[in-house]
């Protein structure tokens, strides 16, 4: 399979630089798989598809102020990006800069860390970084958003509680808590699982050939009240919506033959076209994909990468707006 055939032309102007306001305002495109009917919607109106029973499965991950600058003893500036913890006071981080050594000491403010190579990675080493990222840190927000956020909170969802990722799971920044509040007085369940999206989301493919790609693991979490809630659902002919590629990550990588367990660890399972989905989500929302990136892939795993690429050409036709802040959409009777 080539990564080329999932490339396609998409005008900058439709490249979102802000987040909707309010952020249910953004718009839906609903998709039928079966029948491949669709249906432009606006996100508010989603409780309209759902009915008492029902499961909603979101994301709780929250973004950490992963971006600095520090400074060399030498007095040379270095950027690190904290892409993952590896230990009590150690970090992999990725760093740009003049770095022709094994080990350096670096400063923030009155902070000291030292820079450590190890096995052709660099790892921050400080009992303080989580103090530090806290007080100097900034929102790593993906390289196409050139707009300033207005504030930290716009890139991350109302539900993000658990620290650890460095990237939002995009496809939860269309929900407010008066959306949440109206599913669940309408008897629908919202249940979360975690997934600390990483380095993964920013990597793109560089092989021509999919199958070779090599995802970076990301941490998830599972509970049994989760697994319980969807796989319950299911059983009673229910639906059961996976919200976001990282969450059907997470529940990919603990389900079998249809039923969900509970489970955490670091997951590197790559979903491409050809899968065969193992989880009980029969709905998906997310957003609109970079072309040839990793979660272009796994909607069109779901979706088929023919319907997929229609579908992406009616959403530039009608002007949605793609990526991060864009608009969503959801994916019927998978």
């Amino acid at each position: 399979m080539k990564l080329s055939e999932f490339d396609f032309a998409l005008p900058k102007e439709l490249i979102a630089q802000e987040p909707a306001e309010p952020r249910d305002s953004a718009r839906l495109l609903c998709v039928w798989k079966r029948s491949g009917r669709i249906e432009h919607r606006i996100f508010r109106e989603l409780p309209e598809y759902f009915e008492m029973g029902d499961v909603i499965v979101l994301n709780d991950t929250k973004v950490i102020p992963a971006k600095i600058t520090v400074t060399k003893s030498t007095g040379g500036r270095v950027k690190l990006l904290f892409v993952k913890k590896v230990g009590d006071g150690k970090w992999e981080v990725l760093a740009s800069g003049k770095l022709r050594g094994e080990r350096y000491e670096v400063f923030t403010g009155r902070h000291r860390m030292e820079l450590v190579r190890e096995n052709n990675s660099w790892i921050c080493v400080s009992p303080e970084i989580e103090e530090i990222l806290k007080t100097h840190g900034n929102m790593p927000l993906p390289p196409y958003i050139k707009k300033e956020i207005k504030h930290p909170d716009d890139y991350q969802t109302v539900y993000a509680r658990k620290e650890g990722s460095i990237a939002a799971p995009t496809a939860g920044l269309h929900f407010t808590e008066e959306l949440l509040n109206c599913l669940e007085n309408k008897g629908v369940k919202i249940v979360f699982l975690t997934l600390h999206v990483g380095y993964g989301t920013f990597h793109m493919p560089q092989c021509e050939e999919v199958e070779a790609h090599k995802m970076e693991e990301e941490w998830y979490s599972i509970t049994t009240e989760v697994a319980d809630a969807v796989n319950l659902a299911r059983e009673r002919g229910k639906k059961v919506c996976g919200v976001g590629t990282t969450t059907m990550r997470a529940l990919e990588s603990a389900s079998k033959n249809g039923k969900v367990t509970p489970s955490s660890g670091e997951t590197e399972l790559f979903i491409y076209p050809g899968y065969k989905f193992q989880s009980p989500v029969n709905a998906f929302i997310t957003n609109f994909h970079l072309p040839k990136s990793t979660p272009l892939l796994l909607t069109s795993a779901v979706v088929g990468r023919e319907f997929l690429m229609e579908i992406y050409r009616i959403a530039v036709e009608q002007r949605y707006r793609f990526f991060s802040f864009g608009d969503a959409m959801a994916v019927w009777d998978i």
